[in-house]
């Protein structure tokens, strides 16, 4: 039961935030940090009650708004639960690991070009010995905060392409940088090997 709260614990927002178009972000200071666009997602997510589904998309939700809540507060995380959060860097990565089962969720965002809005990026992967395992909704998304209305709304990047015309081609994933603003994209083939891209923010479009 565990195992499939944490695979689904992230990637459970996306979902739920469908009927939700924007994100109100309040801080403190001259401008937002990535905790507070993580405060922002998170607290706000709207939820609902499913009967049908095994898992209710509130108890994975609210397992996760607890533990990002239990950090803030510098409350003990649970055994395999992990919070790397690099304000300096604007990154953030959670991890539950459940034996041999590995669940990743990342953030972290850049500056745009125009100097007026953000590009936030959230990355959901999961893994199994160390192979990518994904689940229903693992995967990229990306939001754009706007400085003067200090709303975050996903959006489609500019320039991000995922192949899918490669028949080898078994699963995608990506690795948000802690550091730097390029985002790795490996693939997975179906005879057990990867090959791996490099998709570079410039500040208007992903470049390769």
């Amino acid at each position: 039961m565990r195992k499939t709260i944490f695979t689904l614990l992230f990637a459970c927002l996306v979902l739920c935030v469908a009927a939700q178009d924007a994100f109100k972000v309040s801080y403190k200071g001259a401008k937002p940090t990535i905790k507070d666009f993580a405060h922002a997602y998170l607290t706000q997510v709207q939820v609902y009650d499913d009967p049908v589904e095994e898992v209710g998309l509130d108890e994975a939700t609210n397992a996760f708004k607890n533990a990002w809540l239990s950090y803030l507060e510098g409350d003990k995380l649970s055994n395999g639960e992990i919070f790397i959060v690099d304000e300096r860097n604007g990154y953030i990565r959670y991890e539950s690991q459940y034996e041999n089962h590995l669940f990743c969720a990342e953030m972290c965002y850049w500056n745009e070009a125009d100097g007026k809005h953000k590009l936030i990026a959230v990355n959901i992967s999961c893994f199994t010995d160390g192979v990518y395992s994904p689940g229903q909704f693992d995967g990229l998304s990306f939001m754009r905060y706007n400085n003067a209305t200090k709303l975050m709304t996903y959006c489609e990047a500019p320039g991000f392409e995922t192949r899918y015309d490669n028949d080898n081609l078994e699963y995608i994933s990506y690795s948000l940088p802690r550091t730097g603003k390029t985002i790795t994209e490996t693939t997975w083939h179906k005879n057990g090997k990867t090959s791996k891209r490099a998709l570079t923010w410039n500040g208007r479009t992903f470049r390769y």
